[in-house]
């Protein structure tokens, strides 16, 4: 497994959103951020040995479901400025539409809160601060695994 992890320094894609950032609604940033951190969980589990299909979606949803998200959001809060937390109460008391298959509503609230910042931090182009937070979820795994 490579020890570095990939990072791009420039846009990954090139349409940036219709609003500022800071101006987009929290279900916006957090449709976003599930996105952006899918692509990041599919890269770190295809940088394992065992690629059979089946192995990675398993593995990828070990990380992706609503309640990994909100455990790793509870561990990242103390990690968080007050503007991060900020955006975090914003996509936790923002109101989907939707709920969660199989995930109590808690769960999936903090969840969106994740993906709010993930979101948040990618439009805003805090690409190291949101490889950070995304690393941070997948460290104590790598530990396990020595």
């Amino acid at each position: 497994m490579s020890q570095e992890p990939f990072f791009m320094e420039t846009d990954l894609f090139c349409f940036p959103p219709a609003k500022e950032p800071k101006l987009l609604g929290p279900i916006v940033l957090a449709y976003i951020g599930d996105a952006i951190y899918e692509v990041f969980i599919r890269q770190y589990v295809i940088s394992m040995a065992n690629q059979r299909p089946n192995h990675l979606h398993r593995l990828s949803t070990q990380y992706v479901s609503a309640r990994a998200q909100a455990k790793n959001l509870q561990r990242l809060m103390p990690l968080l400025t007050e503007e991060e937390a900020d955006i975090v109460k914003r996509g936790r008391n923002a109101k989907s539409g939707t709920s969660a298959k199989n995930a109590d509503i808690l769960e999936y609230r903090h969840s969106t809160a994740f993906e709010c910042l993930l979101g948040y931090l990618y439009y805003t182009k805090q690409l190291e601060r949101l490889q950070y937070i995304m690393m941070q979820t997948i460290e104590p795994n790598q530990q396990d695994a020595k």
